[in-house]
């Protein structure tokens, strides 16, 4: 089974989709919006907006906190709207693959989006992160990766639109882009990273 493409996304369903599909995705958002503490957070970045399940609970966490969410679907963005407050939020059609917004942010979030660039590009935008991180702020990463294991391989990926890598990959990059980065949380094929940008 393949996760659909984008095009076939439907806004009003994409929550039940992905909790159909994606094991402990319900444990993956906790994990990421925890991960964003101790870091006090004035501005957020959330890359990979979708429907705003991530920016929800990530700014229950940061009571005080502006988010700025970037989504390259615009009837995403129009779904998380309806549920995020209006004042404490921009959100923003953009790919990951275009400029990031002008830093700097305490705290950069994504969770099940960064899996669908390639290593190269992977490796490319934490590059870019670390540079609207402010110094002592925090990169939370929450995604669909390689296992250790074949069997923990349960969510569903094509291989076009879906390019998981392993986490020990993943920080290496976010390492060599100048992070201090951890794997926090692992659930089978869906891990957590934090990455800290030094002080």
């Amino acid at each position: 089974m393949a996760v659909m493409a984008p095009l076939h996304w439907d806004p009003a369903t994409y929550r039940a989709l992905m909790r159909s599909e994606v094991p402990a995705y319900d444990e993956l958002q906790e994990a990421v919006a925890g991960a964003t503490r101790p870091v006090s957070a004035r501005r957020v970045l959330d890359l990979g907006t979708g429907t705003g399940e991530t920016a929800s609970r990530v700014l229950a966490v940061h009571d005080d906190a502006f988010l700025v969410g970037l989504d390259e679907s615009d009837e995403m963005l129009t779904m998380a709207r309806q549920t995020l407050p209006a004042a404490r939020v921009e959100l923003k059609v953009s790919r990951l693959q275009d400029p990031l917004p002008s830093g700097p942010f305490e705290v950069v979030v994504s969770a099940l989006a960064v899996h669908h660039l390639d290593g190269a590009a992977k490796a490319e935008l934490f590059g870019r992160v670390h540079a609207v991180v402010s110094p002592g702020g925090r990169f939370v990463l929450g995604d669909v990766v390689i296992p250790d294991k074949p069997a923990d391989a349960v969510t569903p990926v094509d291989g076009e639109y879906d390019r998981p890598d392993t986490v020990e990959d993943q920080l290496r990059w976010l390492g060599e882009a100048g992070f201090v980065a951890t794997a926090t949380w692992q659930c089978g094929d869906l891990a957590v990273m934090v990455a800290d940008r030094r002080a």
